[in-house]
């Protein structure tokens, strides 16, 4: 019955066709920050501006949540998303011409300081507007019972295209910045053309005008239905507490002694765990005790983070770094599915928004937060005290919030 089931999953063209589109997307996203990174690093030597390249792709995502999750409710999905990928591809042309020098006889090239981190600016108002949209998206192109298992599938192609992405990029700069951007732009137009072919149907909301309390309606329905509530911060105090991957090259150098290849293995460890763990909930998806196996994999996380911090093993640290990643699937995969089956089809974009900023600022402050606590307490303190508030948390969401802990299947 699962086999077949994948089999009807896989026959949804139009979820097939965002499928590919969203991966090729990731991809092009990954390497093209790769070589902006590389780039920035080449013209100013300046980690400084290294992490003003994040800062910039960030704020905008930060700032246009509310406009982001209003448009997802009120403009067909797909539109939103293929008008992201056409951002993204001109941002990468520019780039090729920036370096190449196009229309400036006067200089190599005209690429800058200030043109990257402008260009960082609409890359993340791009990702602003397409994260909430394809979160919304999904559940109007599948059957609701086929949802968990999209969810897993789309999750796990998504983690592969950040492994490979990467990698990719990283082979392709060997031809030159102009190589990768050329690519990029390349793989954005294949994914503007697979999302402009998906059709679902979209019935426009009734008009009424765009107030504070249109705009506010999403974190307000998050608030109030408590479940949502608790899924969503529940995965932003985990990774908030739990992330190492910021440290990764001081236990990779200091602890752990390997070189450069060492540290590869370690960060792409929990992706290689979350596409094995998507695979595994593809074909054998979630349908009983779903709030308490969320809740078990946010602590199983929180144990992964503290056996990571205290091991000198190699090894050891590598198989913990996967677990995690499997156990955050697990996470993920939940929240998401009962983000998108628990809201009504003209909350998704809203909702979703406030998702994705969670999501953001877990990430971003997570790493912050454990540079700050290594600056204190050293690496091996920051990860094992970040792991044991994973575990208190985990234990306290399974007091504040029944409605989640005691969620027995996806559905309502």
């Amino acid at each position: 019955m699962a086999t077949h089931t994948f089999k009807e999953l896989t026959q949804q063209r139009p979820y097939i066709r965002m499928w590919f589109a969203r991966v090729l997307g990731t991809m092009g996203t990954q390497m093209l920050m790769v070589a902006v990174g590389w780039q920035m690093y080449d013209l100013t030597g300046s980690a400084w501006d290294l992490g003003l390249v994040g800062l910039y792709q960030f704020l905008p995502a930060l700032l246009l949540t509310l406009v982001a999750g209003h448009v997802a409710d009120r403009v067909h999905r797909g539109r939103i998303i293929a008008g992201c990928f056409f951002i993204q591809g001109a941002v990468a042309f520019i780039l090729i011409a920036a370096t190449q020098g196009w229309g400036n006889t006067g200089s190599a090239h005209w690429a800058s300081r200030e043109l990257l981190l402008g260009l960082s600016v609409w890359l993340g108002v791009a990702r602003a507007f397409q994260n909430p949209a394809q979160q919304a998206l999904m559940p109007m192109l599948v059957p609701p019972v086929m949802l968990p298992r999209a969810m897993a599938f789309s999750s796990g192609g998504n983690q592969a295209a950040a492994i490979a992405g990467p990698a990719l990029g990283g082979l392709v700069f060997v031809a030159g910045a102009s190589a990768v951007y050329a690519t990029c732009a390349a793989i954005f137009v294949a994914a503007m053309v697979l999302i402009s072919l998906v059709r679902y149907e979209h019935a426009p909301p009734p008009r009424e005008p765009v107030s504070m309390n249109t705009l506010l309606a999403g974190a307000r329905f998050v608030w109030l239905h408590k479940a949502l509530l608790g899924a969503v911060s529940l995965d932003l105090f985990a990774v908030l507490l739990g992330g190492a991957v910021a440290l990764l090259p001081m236990f990779a150098k200091d602890i752990l002694h390997v070189g450069p290849w060492g540290l590869g293995l370690l960060r792409s460890a929990p992706a290689a765990g979350a596409v094995m763990m998507a695979v595994v909930l593809t074909r054998w998806p979630l349908t009983r005790r779903v709030g308490r196996t969320m809740l078990g994999a946010v602590a199983l996380f929180g144990i992964c983070m503290i056996v990571f911090g205290l091991s000198t093993s190699f090894l050891l640290s590598l198989l913990a770094l996967m677990i995690s990643g499997g156990a955050d699937m697990v996470s993920v995969v939940v929240r998401q599915t009962l983000v998108q089956i628990d809201t009504p089809n003209e909350m998704r974009g809203r909702v979703s928004a406030i998702n994705s900023v969670f999501i953001g600022a877990s990430n971003q402050l997570g790493e912050f937060e454990s540079g700050a606590t290594a600056a204190l307490l050293g690496p091996v303190g920051s990860v094992v005290l970040g792991g044991i508030g994973t575990l208190l948390v985990a234990a306290a969401w399974f007091k504040l919030f029944p409605s989640l802990s005691n969620r027995d299947t996806m559905e309502k």
